[in-house]
Formats: C-alpha cells, sequence, structure tokens
C-alpha cells in the first residue's frame, strides 16, 4: 500500500497523537503515579494513600481507620475491606479525595499505585516530542499465526520482575531492502496485535528500554499495516514507579527506525 494523500495522513496521525498525549496527562494516569508499594503479610500504612495495607493468601487487604475511606464502582467502603486475589494485568481503581490508587498483580506480586493529580510528574508535563509523520513508515506487513499461543517470558524494568505472555504469531515486514519479523501479542480490539520492539534509535534519539505499537487485526490473506509513526512510549519512560515489559531479544531490530515519539524530555 502507497500513502500518496500525505496531508491527510499527517493530520490523522495528529489527531491520534493528541489523544494519545491526552489520555497520558489525564488526572489518574501514570503520569500521577506517586508511589509504588509492593505489599507484604503484615500491614503497612503509607502517606500518600489511606488505610493500612497487606496481601495474602486470599488477595489484597486494606484496613481503614476511622475517618477513612475508599470509593471502589461508586460505593463508599470503611473499615476492613478485601479486594480479593486480583488477575495477573488487572486490576481495581478505588477512589479517595481528588486521587486514586490502583491496586493490582505484576509478576504474580501485589501492588498498589497512588496517582495525585497534583504530581510534579503530571503537573510539570509539556508533552513528549515525535518525529514528523512519514508515510516512508506506515508498511505493509504480513501476520504468520502460530499454530497455537506460545507463552513468552519477557523481563521488566523492574529487577527481578518477569512477564509472560501468549505470543500469537510473527509479523514479517520489509524496511530499508531487508526483511524484518517481530513477535505480536493480543491487543485489547478483537483480532489486533501488540508489539514490543527496539531498534537502531534505542537509547539515543528514542528511549531505551522498549518502544510499543499497536497493530490492527489482520484481514483475511493476513495483511497488516505496521504504521511505526504511531510508535509509542510506555510509562516507564517517564516514572519509575512501573512495572513494563521489556521486549523479546527477537524483537531487537537492526534498523533504525525514525518514526513515533522520541524520548521524554
Amino acid at each position: 500500500m502507497t500513502i500518496t494523500d500525505t496531508d491527510t495522513f499527517a493530520q490523522d496521525w495528529a489527531t491520534w497523537h493528541e489523544e494519545h498525549e491526552r489520555k497520558r496527562a489525564s488526572a489518574h494516569g501514570f503520569l500521577a503515579i506517586t508511589s509504588m508499594r509492593w505489599l507484604a503479610e503484615e500491614p503497612e500504612t503509607y502517606d500518600d494513600v489511606p488505610g493500612a495495607w497487606w496481601s495474602g493468601p486470599d488477595g489484597i487487604v486494606v484496613s481503614l481507620a476511622q475517618g477513612e475511606s475508599l470509593v471502589v464502582d461508586g460505593a463508599e467502603i470503611t473499615g476492613r475491606h478485601s479486594f480479593g486475589v486480583v488477575d495477573e494485568r488487572g486490576g481495581v481503581t478505588a477512589l479517595f479525595g481528588d486521587a486514586a490508587v490502583e491496586i493490582a498483580n505484576r509478576g504474580g506480586n501485589a501492588v498498589i499505585r497512588p496517582r495525585h493529580p497534583d504530581n510534579p510528574v503530571l503537573t510539570g508535563y509539556r508533552g513528549t516530542e515525535s518525529y514528523a509523520p512519514d508515510p516512508r513508515w506506515a508498511i505493509q506487513g504480513r501476520f504468520v499465526a502460530y499454530d497455537a499461543p506460545v507463552p513468552t517470558t519477557v523481563g521488566s524494568v523492574v529487577d527481578g520482575l518477569e512477564h509472560v505472555y501468549e505470543a500469537v504469531g510473527e509479523i514479517e515486514f520489509e524496511a530499508d531492502g531487508t526483511v524484518h519479523s517481530l513477535i505480536a501479542f493480543p491487543d485489547s480490539a478483537p483480532g489486533s496485535l501488540h508489539v514490543l520492539f527496539r531498534d537502531e534509535t534505542s537509547g539515543k534519539t528514542t528511549y531505551a528500554a522498549t518502544r510499543s505499537l499497536s497493530v490492527g487485526a489482520p484481514d483475511a490473506e493476513g495483511n497488516v499495516l505496521v504504521d511505526f509513526n504511531r510508535a509509542t512510549n510506555l510509562p516507564c519512560a517517564y516514572t519509575d514507579h512501573a512495572t513494563c515489559p521489556l521486549p523479546p531479544p527477537h524483537n531487537r531490530l537492526s534498523v533504525a527506525v525514525e518514526a513515533g515519539e522520541k524520548k521524554p524530555a
């Protein structure tokens, strides 16, 4: 596929990126995270969230003192409350005042992350520089599905933490005269794909650890559009309070992908 209407291409990219930036800078987004607390079996209190928190065989529990409360799904909770065992990569959000706390499970470990809209990381955010949208980096590729999903362990920006994803196939594409491939995981929309990758710009003009790219569902012949102009940074590019996965070793591209988001200022 050759993109000929470059003006519309650039306008579509600008609209998409503006929305992406808006979500990134939302009041309870990851820029608002003030701490990351790994829960133990003994209750602990913290200065940026109500209650004493712990985790045991029955999941994550909070004990709220007199005068403390949280709001979960519109209902106020007080006293002792069990969130149960939270699914891996799932989560529950509880509100208090103008803040929120994420209750989650990452790498088999219980964690909470308070989010405050007055966090300096959020209030000081001025956007992320990107390469100018370039149709050359919107590449026609082909998805080759595996016979069955393959559990794939990847590292994390947190030392000692690992994530396991179900790889569903590989996306093959050509760039700079060379054929490359990327291991793909399922994305949130039905049939869509998600890839994590590094390339020859990583640690130079783009974030060193990883970049993320969503790819629309393949057509009946497996054709996909790999639009690197929409490659984005994960939360770990902006905050130390993140557990972002690293790309599989296979997904280190031997080409400089000069498209998508650059390193944060």
